[in-house]
């Protein structure tokens, strides 16, 4: 526990109380839905939470319920009705087992059970199109979720999907049906190090090894009949558009990245003044308990900076005007030192987790991601900007909002000089 999540927890359990998730998270409910989960059971789970502290026993309650319903149709031979139900259960039993933060901690080990039990279901009554995928990782393991299209299907292009620091391979069975397989495409939803079952294995992240857990993620991709080893891409949110960024520019056979509220600035605003509960489970990632030393050793270290002037595939960028972990100013100089074509959207009065226009996003991530991997948007100097307004105008040419009259913040105005 940090500092100042120790001094700060009664603030937190406040805003549960009175506010429910949206005091945490504003709008979130829409991105949560494309994740897997249902409203109703999202209801179902706040109900009964008054305090951090009552998370884990909400969470599984309410997967337990959705579990027992889906084994109801599958024993009664209703086996679409019954694999909805298992995804609205794995994905809630993903959120009980990540809501205990520790390895060791038999409950947490007992709600991976039941996600892996219901991703097996999920398999077997969608004919073997989602698969458990397990590779060995620097003396370690690293886990992932393979989504295949319906009947046979060879050299197909394929998509990552990185979950952000607070997420798991499984919220993603949804999305990955919804806007890939249902193309022809072929996606991995990964778990990279210090996540989910990777970090119960004992794998922690590091300043390097996330982008050396993609490029094993890829070489296995490559190596699949299903896909063209030339057209393997990434879409990745929060903490995996920085890691995406980190592995564009190191791996050159990633042959596209959409990035959705990338956390590319100094990482002061996500650890020392949002949510104690962000560095309290990069911590957990990382294998910290010293508060100096993970400042010292790790977060001094992980800032982008100049990094992405070596990114040379197509880039996406999309970030919300008021994105409480990167200050907007500082992902338009990030933007800036991109010298790759490159594609930058700001959404209007949007917070971290894009909520207000989620359902859009994953759909344009994954449709700009499929004519990237087919060719498009790869012509030299390519610089495309937005600035998305909620009342559905955009200003194209610029993604500066508007309100800023043409002036820019210092950070901007000097990384534009050095472009």
């Amino acid at each position: 526990m940090t500092i100042r999540s120790t001094g700060q927890n009664w603030a937190l359990d406040i805003a549960l109380a009175q506010g429910g998730f949206d005091a945490l998270h504003p709008e979130a409910m829409g991105t949560l839905e494309q994740l897997g989960h249902d409203h109703t059971d999202f209801e179902k789970v706040f109900a009964l939470v008054k305090s951090g502290a009552m998370l884990p026993k909400a969470w599984a309650t309410v997967a337990g319920q959705a579990e027992k319903r889906a084994l109801h149709h599958e024993r009664g031979g209703f086996t679409r009705t019954a694999a909805d139900l298992y995804v609205r259960a794995a994905v809630m039993w993903g959120r009980a087992q990540y809501s205990v933060f520790d390895a060791a901690d038999p409950r947490k080990a007992a709600f991976r059970e039941h996600t892996n039990h219901c991703v097996e279901r999920i398999g077997a009554l969608r004919d073997g199109r989602v698969r458990r995928v397990v590779l060995d990782f620097e003396g370690k393991h690293i886990h992932a979720l393979l989504h295949l299209p319906g009947g046979p299907v060879r050299n197909a292009p394929a998509v990552i999907l990185g979950p952000g620091m607070d997420m798991i391979k499984e919220d993603y069975i949804y999305a990955a049906e919804r806007y890939y397989t249902s193309r022809g495409m072929v996606a991995l939803s990964i778990e990279g190090p210090g996540q989910g079952e990777s970090r119960a294995g004992g794998l922690a992240v590091d300043l390097a090894n996330y982008e050396r857990a993609i490029a094993s993620y890829i070489t296995y991709l490559a190596g699949l009949p299903e896909v063209d080893p030339q057209r393997i891409g990434m879409f990745g949110i929060s903490m995996s558009g920085y890691w995406g960024s980190r592995a564009a520019a190191t791996d050159p056979r990633l042959a596209a990245l959409a990035a959705f509220e990338a956390v590319t600035g100094d990482f002061k605003t996500i650890f020392e003044r949002a949510q104690p509960t962000f560095k309290n489970n990069y911590m957990y990632m990382a294998d910290y308990t010293d508060e100096a030393a993970f400042d010292r050793e790790l977060v001094a270290h992980m800032p982008l900076g100049d990094l992405v002037g070596e990114i040379t595939c197509p880039v996406l960028y999309g970030i919300g005007e008021f994105d409480e972990l990167t200050p907007l100013e500082q992902a338009l100089a990030s933007y800036e030192r991109v010298t790759a074509p490159k594609e930058m959207r700001v959404y209007e009065n949007e917070f971290h987790p894009l909520g207000g226009t989620a359902a859009e996003v994953f759909r344009f991530g994954a449709e700009w991601i499929e004519r990237a991997l087919n060719g498009e948007f790869a012509e030299p100097g390519r610089d495309v900007r937005h600035y998305v307004h909620r009342d559905g105008h955009t200003t194209d040419g610029s993604a500066d909002p508007t309100w800023w009259l043409g002036t820019v913040p210092p950070a901007i105005a000097e990384a534009r000089l050095k472009a």
